[in-house]
């Protein structure tokens, strides 16, 4: 990691939804994410996977199941149940707006009560070629936390702030449980300190906004 690089950080993802209303009420109710999660309307067409996953890393598989539930008390689609897997344990749904969510955990059993907590916020972008766009986003000042070769690419950022991951769009569509296939619109703006841009993938930045 190249220590010089700035922490550059992701304050909002602002996910593109036809009812805003009922999608704040959604995510408000499902996972209670502030300021870092935010809708706002729009119609562009978009079918399939919209090539990301927003993940919610948390501390035990017991806030996993709270958070998921609440997720599809609210209206959310289960694509894969809660399980136990040789990384840990973890879900994913699809909420009512289409986007994807992965809640899960390092951890394969409770230390203490279930909690709402979530310890990061991480954006993956499943992308063509992931060491072309891990070099688009190092020329734009980002530094590496964490590289499997052209798997998997993790950025430094503050902790307050969403994480940015790349990884091949059909690696995250299968971690998803869903097909790769997928055109049209993300339905995804990126709120951060490096734009205004469009990545390699055409996922789009803008500067944030208070």
């Amino acid at each position: 990691m190249n220590s010089t690089a700035n922490q550059s950080a992701i304050d909002s993802v602002i996910l593109e939804v036809p009812d805003p209303a009922a999608a704040a009420v959604f995510y408000d109710t499902a996972f209670g994410l502030g300021d870092r999660l935010r809708v706002r309307a729009a119609q562009e067409p978009t079918t399939g996977f919209r090539g990301f996953i927003l993940s919610l890393v948390v501390a035990q598989p017991s806030t996993v199941d709270s958070l998921l539930g609440t997720a599809v008390e609210a209206g959310a689609t289960t694509l894969k149940q809660a399980k136990k897997s040789f990384w840990g344990y973890g879900g994913v749904v699809q909420a009512p707006d289409g986007a994807i969510w992965k809640v899960a955990t390092s951890s394969k059993k409770d230390t203490g009560p279930a909690t709402r907590e979530v310890d990061d916020f991480v954006l993956l972008l499943g992308v063509d070629n992931v060491k072309a766009t891990k070099q688009f986003y190092l020329d734009r000042g980002l530094s590496v936390a964490k590289s499997f070769g052209s798997k998997y690419v993790e950025f430094d950022a503050p902790s307050s702030s969403v994480k940015l991951a790349l990884y091949g769009r059909r690696a995250a569509a299968k971690d998803a449980g869903v097909s790769p296939e997928g055109t049209g619109s993300h339905r995804i703006v990126i709120g951060g300190d490096i734009g205004p841009f469009a990545d390699p993938d055409r996922f789009t930045w803008q500067v944030a906004t208070a």
